[in-house]
């Protein structure tokens, strides 16, 4: 286990380096950027200052956003395969449509295809289609889909989504976990609390108040 956790220090501190690395080369390229759409933020009632500080953040976000759920994915797998060395990534035939030609399946442990997410804010109708296809080609497989989301999304649309997707897993024999329910599973399926795991090395990075 002290080999795992060492692992995924090893990861996060991979991803930190690789994240401010990103940010600071982006931060340098806008120094160049053509700021003229500035004009419309002014008439809007944002000052200069203001929009570089908006435009600053959303380009951190951007990166941020990617970071954090590629590292908490990756950092499940871990888990995944610390209980289960033989699992693996891989993709399996679209047997129902011609787009995608393949859907891709996180984590094959035998018969069980978990789909692993940090977050998913998606308000789009057309994910519930792709979604639905996806969930049933990988039953025609022969596999069950286990979809693991560790973080619910806030908006209203987004957790109707949600909704309907545990419905899909549902109608197919598959499991869908999400929020702490996704904790619980990956603890309960692994043997890993990635969550406590995850919570002491953001301790050491950055403390909270009282910590």
């Amino acid at each position: 286990m002290e080999e795992l956790i060492q692992s995924i220090k090893n990861l996060a501190e991979v991803y930190s380096t690789n994240l401010k690395g990103k940010i600071e080369a982006r931060t340098e390229e806008m120094k160049a950027d053509d700021n003229a759409h500035y004009l419309i933020y002014r008439v809007l009632g944002i000052s200069l200052e203001q929009g570089q500080l908006i435009d600053s953040y959303q380009n951190t976000g951007r990166f941020l956003y990617k970071y954090a759920g590629s590292f908490l994915e990756a950092s499940a797998t871990l888990c995944l395969n610390y209980k289960f060395p033989e699992g693996i990534k891989t993709k399996v035939e679209n047997t129902i449509g011609q787009r995608p030609k393949t859907f891709e399946i996180d984590f094959l442990n035998n018969n069980d295809a978990i789909e692993v997410k940090w977050k998913d804010a998606t308000t789009d109708g057309d994910h519930i289609t792709k979604e639905h296809t996806r969930v049933q080609v990988i039953k025609n497989h022969g596999y069950k889909p286990i979809r693991i989301m560790f973080f619910y999304p806030q908006r209203l649309q987004a957790i109707r989504i949600q909704q309907t997707l545990k419905t899909l897993y549902a109608g197919v024999d598959g499991e869908y976990y999400g929020g702490d329910e996704a904790w619980d599973f990956l603890k309960a399926y692994s043997g890993v609390d990635l969550k406590a795991i995850l919570t002491e090395i953001a301790n050491e990075r950055t403390p909270q108040d009282g910590n």
